[in-house]
């Protein structure tokens, strides 16, 4: 028996629906046919496709909507260019509200951040970071729900320094042109020094509802800590991003090596 007559029918079913849905047979957000129209084309039987299906919404390719399914809106990762999205230039383009947006306008679709600024006690974890004392000492909580079009894709909380960002444009909805970071730097804090750490975990319920995410779904949890060039933490930012949907990419210039 030779390892393709192995392979269980709705993985050859998924495999087939997944080519046709990235191939643009089945464009973003269409409806896909019926149970019973897939397990004719694929020559297998409801059961099979309703696996096949499944699978296919794990890895955030469809979703189910009542009685029919869909294709997901976003099919092809967003790109985190976590080097170049940090470039005062890219950030700003086209006037946009910070990396995200930018990253998010330049795949042809409508960036939207829904906003909450508020004083917040934060996190023990961030507030070591920032080093502030903890359960003690308030910062400005900018809190996101960002979407491309209307799929949301990430969660990102930034907390900043009350000495900081107190009564500035931070604790405004919107920052302006380059978001959060160019205002740092027009304050004089600008961040010279970057370190991301990045955990895969399962959602907690508020952000699965939030993100629309199935329980066997997954998200990175990468949280940026920015520090100016005197070595003070400006910034700490939480992001939730579902794996699905981002790819996250890093480059570094090392220089000359010994």
């Amino acid at each position: 028996m030779t390892d393709r007559q192995k392979r269980p029918a709705y993985r050859a079913t998924a495999d087939g629906l997944r080519d046709a849905i990235e191939r643009g047979e089945y464009a973003p957000g269409a409806k896909l046919p019926t149970d019973s129209e897939l397990a004719d084309r694929y020559g297998t039987n409801r059961s099979s496709v309703g696996q096949a299906v499944r699978l296919l919404m794990s890895e955030g390719l469809a979703v189910r909507r009542g009685r029919y399914t869909y294709v997901a809106r976003i099919v092809h990762k967003i790109l985190r260019d976590t080097t170049a999205r940090y470039v005062r230039a890219r950030r700003e383009e086209g006037a946009a509200r910070g990396a995200f947006a930018a990253e998010i306008a330049r795949l042809g679709m409508t960036p939207v951040s829904q906003v909450t600024v508020s004083r917040v006690l934060p996190p023990a974890h961030v507030a070591e970071l920032l080093g502030v004392e903890p359960g003690v000492t308030a910062v400005v909580s900018r809190a996101r729900r960002m979407l491309a079009d209307d799929t949301p894709v990430q969660l990102a909380t930034s907390y900043l320094p009350v000495d900081i960002a107190g009564g500035t444009a931070l604790e405004q909805e919107d920052t302006g042109p380059g978001g959060t970071k160019s205002r740092l730097a027009d304050l004089g804090y600008a961040q010279e020094q970057i370190t991301e750490t990045i955990d895969v975990r399962a959602p907690e319920p508020e952000e699965a509802t939030a993100l629309d995410l199935a329980e066997d779904q997954r998200v990175y949890e990468v949280t940026h800590t920015a520090r100016t060039r005197e070595g003070r933490a400006v910034e700490v930012a939480v992001h939730v991003m579902p794996t699905h949907l981002w790819t996250l990419s890093y480059s570094w210039d090392l220089g000359p090596t010994h």
